[in-house]
């Protein structure tokens, strides 16, 4: 069974979002972890229908070396983003994974990626599943 990684931070918003939409796709064909930085993060992910979770950066360190695709924000990858809820070792951890990382490119920090057109969440979930999960 593939097993997918959603790592957010702060309020856990988007990370639930992803979760609810690949559920509502592949019921219990995946194995869904979420990942949070911190508890309240993991708390709405495990809402979303998270088969399990886990909060802080050391769950995140451990579990992003095993798993088969990590799904978060941009922001995952540099060090202090979401607010200070990325350490270093998050972003290093989470960029030297040899999952497969689709990376939804909102971020609230000072970056912007060129060529990227702005969208809305729920067309970049959709884009996220349909371009690179499709349907096992």
């Amino acid at each position: 069974m593939k097993q997918i990684c959603v790592i957010d931070g702060q309020g856990g918003g988007i990370g639930s979002a992803v979760i609810r939409k690949l559920k509502e796709l592949f019921e219990e064909r995946i194995e869904v972890i979420a990942l949070g930085t911190n508890a309240i993060a993991t708390a709405q992910m495990l809402k979303a229908k998270a088969n399990r979770g886990a909060s802080g950066e050391n769950a995140i360190v451990q579990t992003v070396r095993k798993m088969d695709v990590i799904i978060a924000p941009l922001g995952i990858i540099m060090a202090h983003a979401m607010m200070g809820e990325v350490t270093p070792r998050i972003a290093e951890a989470v960029a030297s994974s040899p999952a497969k990382k689709l990376l939804i490119p909102l971020s609230q920090e000072n970056v912007e990626i060129v060529g990227i057109s702005p969208a809305p969440l729920p067309h970049l979930i959709e884009a996220l599943i349909q371009q690179h999960l499709g349907q096992d």
